[in-house]
């Protein structure tokens, strides 16, 4: 059998906050997603190096006005955090807590790739939450920052059991520490419990690091020991938070991840040894590039997307996120086969307040995404598009004056997440195609943008943009098709293709 090579990153795009188990022979893995729906996206593997998007389990979890994007602010940086994923007696679960709605969700299914998912509402924020089932058959939810908390569920974790364990469970430390302890991993093997967390400290390193709580009680005493500070040679970023995973063969692993600047948090594969029933992480204190590993080889399936849409239906292939929660009645690929239709039904100031976008995660080293635009249904002061999607965004897209004529124009986040226009040129035809090169090669982070209007003669616009990954929207970098109305609503942009090459390392 030809056996896998893991390569780290496993993945270079943002995937973060992940969390790991396996079920038979196939790994399971769930990401935070924040304000992109569909959320809580699920990928499958058989080897922890080749991961498949399978499902997600939501398509949206609240339907009020920041959700919808309606609000003026929306909910970036906000939504789901810190999924915790765990099996138990024939049925998955997913939990998650809200910052925005400060509440705790828990999900269950029997089927982890189809669904249908039933959902669970627990008023109060449990920040990154870990699901606990212990041999007695009793469930707990693990969570906190600094001060860690455990609290008792009924069976099936779909509320707080009435008179249950509802404490204190431990406090990190706070003696030369930036950001104490979160990110909880909870786990019951060989008559211990075993809490995962990480922590910032501000002296030593100075980075983000894997700490390893245990106990032979689950309330304790707990003592622990810090399992991994390393940044495999990036900008003293550490590869730290995360959980562990065993393989059919008995091989144990660490599944982390570390930011890595603008294309955001990317994970990584950690070999895991045992010393006195505490996990060792790593090679002699680091993190291996490679690993050789006795799972099976397996081809790797994309997880950004060329698209043609040509769909049958109005469902999306799962590459696909929304900005926050899209307005069904506004796309369709049906409509006009072959083409992305979007359709304004709201007003919008700017790029980061506009509904149905549509996006996908950039990779690195570098990559580029093209779409082809047809602008016959814009109404004038419509703006259609590509979107560097950050905080601090760029695009490049299609402008209708109020008389109906129409420009290109690159326009970047001038400050408050207004639009400055750095070039615009006047156009006079039907169809444009337009482009964004993303470059994350050594922290260069830049991105530059184009257009043809015969699909062969590219012409850079604008200026290159300076990438930021910046916390008030929490997430890497991503390309997204945009369309929005700012004078009359009710045009259409046609979007014909997406397009999307990967530069490979």
């Amino acid at each position: 059998m030809n056996t896998a090579t893991i390569t780290n990153p496993i993945i270079w795009a943002d995937v973060p906050d992940v969390d790991v188990i396996r079920v038979g022979t196939t790994f399971y893995m769930v990401s935070t997603s924040m304000h992109s729906m569909p959320g809580c996206p699920l990928m499958k593997s058989e080897n922890l190096r080749d991961w498949e998007i399978v499902n997600y389990v939501y398509d949206t979890f609240e339907n009020n006005d920041a959700h919808r994007l309606l609000d003026g602010t929306g909910i970036y940086g906000k939504g789901s955090w810190a999924a915790s994923l765990r099996y138990n007696n024939g049925r998955y679960y997913v939990c998650f807590s809200s910052n925005d709605m400060q509440q705790f969700y828990v999900y269950r299914t029997e089927d982890i790739e189809h669904g249908p998912w039933e959902r669970s509402v627990i008023p109060g924020l449990h920040h990154d939450p870990s699901l606990l089932f212990d041999d007695d058959g009793r469930v707990y939810v693990i969570y906190g920052n600094g001060d860690i908390r455990i609290k008792e569920l009924t069976e099936d974790a779909p509320a707080i059991k009435s008179g249950g364990i509802d404490q204190l469970l431990l406090e990190g430390g706070r003696e030369g520490i930036n950001l104490r302890i979160e990110g909880c991993h909870a786990y019951k093997l060989n008559g211990y419990y075993y809490l995962f967390f990480i922590d910032w400290p501000g002296v030593g390193n100075r980075r983000r690091r894997q700490l390893c709580y245990r106990s032979r009680e689950l309330l304790g005493p707990y003592e622990h020991k810090v399992l991994l500070d390393d940044d495999m040679d990036y900008h003293n970023n550490g590869v730290a938070q995360g959980g562990i995973v065993n393989t059919p063969d008995g091989d144990w692993y660490a599944v982390l991840f570390q930011d890595h600047d603008a294309v955001g948090r990317i994970p990584c594969v950690v070999p895991v040894s045992w010393k006195d029933d505490w996990p060792v992480l790593g090679e002699e204190g680091k993190v291996p590039l490679s690993i050789e590993t006795k799972l099976p080889a397996a081809h790797p399936k994309p997880l950004v997307i060329s698209d043609e849409f040509d769909y049958e239906d109005d469902r999306l292939a799962l590459n696909w996120q929304w900005n926050h929660n899209p307005d069904n009645r506004l796309w369709s690929v049906t409509q006009r086969p072959g083409f992305l239709r979007l359709t304004t039904g709201s007003l919008a100031t700017g790029v980061l307040q506009a509904r149905n976008t549509l996006t996908q995660r950039t990779e690195g080293p570098a990559c580029m995404g093209a779409v082809l635009l047809d602008t016959a249904r814009m109404k004038p002061g419509d703006h259609a598009g590509l979107v560097a999607l950050q905080s601090h965004f760029g695009t490049v897209g299609v402008k209708v004056a109020k008389n109906g004529d129409k420009f290109i124009a690159m326009s970047l986040n001038g400050g408050n997440g207004e639009e400055k226009e750095l070039e615009t040129v006047r156009f006079h035809g039907r169809d444009v195609q337009m482009k964004i090169h993303f470059d994350f090669e050594n922290s260069k982070d830049l991105a530059s943008f184009h257009y043809s209007v015969d699909g062969s003669e590219w012409m850079p616009i604008g200026g290159v943009l300076n990438m930021r990954y910046t916390l008030d929207h929490f997430m890497g970098y991503r390309i997204g098709l945009y369309y929005y109305a700012t004078a009359q609503i009710g045009g259409h942009a046609d979007f014909g293709f997406f397009r999307y090459e990967k530069t490979e390392r």
